[in-house]
Formats: C-alpha cells, sequence, structure tokens
C-alpha cells in the first residue's frame, strides 16, 4: 500500500468513498457528513492545496484523508478542555476508507503515514475533530494514542469533539 497527494482524475473515487462514508453515518443515526458535505467543491480545494491524500492497493484507491498544516481559526476558541500543546500542529480531516477495505487497519495506517508527514516537517502535534456521535472514530484515535481536549464549534455551529496527539 502506498499513499500519495490526490490529483484531479482521483475526484470520482473519492467522492465515490465519501459518499460511501455518509450512508454508513446516515444508517448509524451519526449526523456527520450530511446535507451535502463534503462535496466535490470541497475534495476540489483540498487537491488545489495539496492537502488531499488517497491510499492505493493494487493501483486502486481505497482510502482519502486530508493532511493540513494551515491553523483552524475553529480550534482557537476550546471549551471543557484545553490543547495539550501550543505550537504547530498537522490536522487529520476527512478520513474515508472504501467500504470493501473496511476493517483492515487502514485508519490506523493513515494515523500513522500523518505522524510520518509531521515530524518530517519537523511538527509535534497533530489534532482531530470528530461528532461527538462518531463513537468509532473517537476509538480510532484513543487506540492511536490521541488525547480528548474538549468541545470546539465549528463556522457552520456544529459541535465537536477535539482530541490531539504529541508526537
Amino acid at each position: 500500500m502506498e499513499f500519495r497527494k490526490s490529483v484531479k482524475s482521483d475526484i470520482p473515487k473519492i467522492m465515490n468513498i465519501i459518499e460511501q462514508a455518509q450512508n454508513y453515518f446516515k444508517n448509524q443515526n451519526i449526523d456527520q457528513w450530511q446535507n451535502g458535505y463534503p462535496n466535490e467543491n470541497i475534495i476540489n480545494n483540498d487537491i488545489e492545496n495539496k492537502e488531499s491524500y488517497v491510499m492505493i492497493k493494487d493501483n486502486e484507491i481505497i482510502a482519502t484523508t486530508v493532511i493540513s498544516f494551515n491553523k483552524e481559526s475553529v480550534y482557537e476558541n476550546i471549551i471543557d478542555g484545553k490543547w495539550l500543546t501550543n505550537g504547530e500542529y498537522g490536522v487529520i480531516h476527512r478520513i474515508a476508507i472504501d467500504n470493501t477495505y473496511k476493517g483492515l487497519g487502514l485508519s490506523h495506517k493513515i494515523i500513522k503515514y500523518t505522524e510520518k508527514t509531521c515530524l518530517e516537517k519537523g511538527i509535534r502535534s497533530i489534532r482531530v475533530d470528530t461528532h461527538e456521535d462518531n463513537i468509532p472514530m473517537q476509538s480510532l484515535l484513543k487506540k492511536n494514542g490521541f488525547k480528548y481536549c474538549g468541545i470546539i464549534y465549528l463556522e457552520d455551529g456544529g459541535k465537536r469533539v477535539a482530541f490531539e496527539k504529541n508526537l
């Protein structure tokens, strides 16, 4: 398996994986990634910003994620807790695995790849936020050494639980 930055021709497959995740959330009654988010424009922007990555197996895209090194303005106001660090950080957004490949530990591999990418840039912290009902993601984060830090609110008012890992 390999990781590479996404290119525009990857968008249809990335969107297919995103739609699978949206359906999963809907079936689990998790109000995350509903109402047309994330959409093709967002994925296109991720690619243009060189933040979108895909995982490849046998020349097929099997997972997608975003690794960003831009400060998240919504992370400035954390309530009921605090971040572990105050310096630079990487952010993981939009981890999604093709349904055919779920249960194989690919999300763990995405986190390990993100850690490696951060360390190569001299960044020793990773932050992630997720929906409060997305228990599988919260469990994944805890298993990978992330600590719960508090609550943040997205620009649209959506409540998210925030995690950070010090590398």
